[in-house]
């Protein structure tokens, strides 16, 4: 209980920082621009610290989409995210696989990557990482699966990819919408996400 309690809590925060960063993003648009710049070398600095992040630092990315979004569109905003997370995410999975725990353990907590261990399904293992990819962080994760599964790459680049897709277009899209809207998409998406959950379990049942 204590563990549902505290993802729940984690969750609400990072929708709050979500949100609070889209409310600063729209009213200090000309500033963000003067950071990181709107043309394709502004996109690839974004390209870098999303993979430097799943990659060797414990946050997570979502607070920061609605910068990309207000910045580059939504549309584009989705195909960044998705590329950023899916070749950080390749990167785990080639590095875990190589150098194992005594390099992992330098960038990631081997007890939060114990945590997401457990909820590796033994069977219909394809579906399992679609459905992890859509309520774990992608970093933990992907470590995770390279190094107590025995997976092929191919499976874990497609069922990751699949996993990311949805959610990099919907959250890239409420970055762009006004805060009411914003709320209601993430209740709507803590909805699906649960549907999808408890169906998933009852197939494994």
């Amino acid at each position: 209980m204590k563990e549902k309690v505290k993802a729940f809590l984690g969750a609400l925060f990072i929708i709050f920082l979500f949100i609070l960063v889209s409310q600063l993003v729209k009213r200090n648009h000309e500033f963000v621009y003067g950071i990181i710049g709107d043309g394709f070398s502004g996109i690839l600095i974004y390209l870098l610290i999303i993979v430097v992040a799943i990659v060797i630092a414990p946050i997570s990315m979502m607070p920061f989409v609605p910068i990309a979004s207000n910045m580059w569109g939504w549309y584009y905003a989705a195909l960044i995210h998705i590329v950023g997370w899916s070749l950080g995410s390749f990167i785990v999975f080639f590095l875990s696989r190589k150098y194992g725990v005594p390099l992992i353990k330098k960038f990631v907590s081997l007890e939060k990557i114990n945590e997401i261990e457990k909820k590796i399904p033994k069977g219909e293992v394809f579906l399992g990482i679609v459905v992890l990819r859509m309520i774990t962080p992608v970093d933990v994760l992907s470590y995770a699966l390279s190094l107590f599964t025995k997976i092929g790459f191919r499976t874990y680049a497609l069922a990751t990819i699949i996993g990311i897709i949805p959610f990099a277009f919907a959250f890239s899209y409420l970055g762009t919408v006004p805060i009411y809207y914003q709320i209601a998409g993430f209740i709507l998406i803590g909805l699906i996400i649960t549907l999808i959950v408890e169906f998933y379990k009852k197939r494994q049942n």
